[in-house]
């Protein structure tokens, strides 16, 4: 176990020093000083206006074309924001869920990672301002994800992927399984790094990714267990699906999955997990680890080699799925 004074992130590397390329490490450094790893300790008021510090570090110019406007949805009035292609109709919409642990994130926080998507699909994309915790806790995020999907098969007309980053992807893969009967389901969906609940009880991981990279940079284990108390009331289960995707019992009928996980993430193995569980099911699916990269590679996506060709990858996933192929 490395100690926190060797922990990845602060004053040592351990064996990521020479794992991670350069420019990921010269990624890394960058995040940690805008969002150091002991921030996971302070008041949340303070994370959360680190982390919107840092998405303003990170945001890119949107892509030529590409416009936004913001509204809100659904009986609660969630907050939502639409891109689409200027000039264009669009085959298909995006329902996207930021990441953030539950806690953190909104609108802007991935407002460039949408614009992209949506210039690279040509799709209209709708991200969701999903209610944050500890002031609200499950199913408040679930809830209000689901408003959003069913807001959107309800008006868009249109078919819909569901994507997710991080505990988006959590949200996306819920509901994409409370959905999954609906007369106007998903035909696809795209979890980035997903967190989905891993596939043994909460606090007894015992193999896989979460062993093995239970310390990597920009996300440990140790995180990961915060993000899921935190959620949750005392005593709640977390083996409900709508909290832990993995613990659901009946993987058939999902629509068709493109999973996309980091080599050096303690939640690479749910992606693989949640694989095997969908293809044990006769569904399709198709996961893919990025080898030698972290958690939240997406913001390297333009500094970071490996991390533009996955999001590449993430992007023609989406557009594959949106018009009904299966090219995996």
């Amino acid at each position: 176990m490395i100690t926190e004074a060797e922990r990845p992130g602060t004053r040592g590397r351990g064996k990521y020093q020479t794992l991670l390329d350069p420019e990921l490490w010269a990624y890394i450094d960058r995040v940690n000083e805008w969002y150091p790893p002991e921030i996971v300790y302070m008041p949340i008021d303070r994370q959360r206006a680190v982390y919107d510090a840092m998405c303003r570090a990170f945001r890119e110019p949107y892509p030529a074309g590409v416009k936004a406007s913001d509204s809100s949805v659904g009986d609660r009035a969630i907050p939502v924001r639409r891109y689409h292609m200027a000039g264009t109709a669009p085959q298909a919409m995006v329902v996207y869920y930021h990441g953030g642990g539950f806690v953190l994130g909104g609108l802007d926080s991935h407002d460039d990672i949408c614009a992209e998507i949506c210039a690279g699909t040509g799709f209209a994309v709708l991200s969701a301002d999903y209610r944050l915790a500890p002031e609200h806790l499950h199913p408040a995020a679930f809830d209000d994800a689901l408003a959003v999907f069913e807001w959107a098969t309800a008006t868009a007309g249109l078919p819909i992927v569901l994507c997710g980053e991080s505990a988006g992807g959590n949200l996306a893969a819920a509901v994409a399984q409370a959905t999954r009967r609906h007369p106007r389901h998903a035909i696809g969906q795209v979890l980035i790094y997903p967190e989905l609940g891993g596939p043994e009880p909460v606090g007894k991981e015992s193999a896989g990714s979460c062993v093995e990279h239970a310390e990597a940079p920009l996300l440990t284990l140790r995180d990961i267990e915060f993000y899921r108390q935190i959620r949750s009331a005392k005593g709640q289960s977390q083996d409900d699906p709508t909290f832990s995707p993995l613990r659901g019992s009946n993987f058939s009928g999902l629509p068709p999955t493109f999973i996309i996980t980091a080599e050096c993430d303690p939640l690479s193995s749910d992606g693989e997990a949640y694989r095997d569980r969908i293809l044990a099911a006769g569904g399709k699916t198709w996961w893919r680890e990025e080898p030698r990269l972290v958690h939240s590679f997406l913001r390297a996506r333009k500094t970071v080699p490996r991390a533009g060709e996955a999001f590449e990858r993430i992007v023609a996933a989406i557009a594959a799925l949106g018009k009904g192929d299966w090219p995996y």
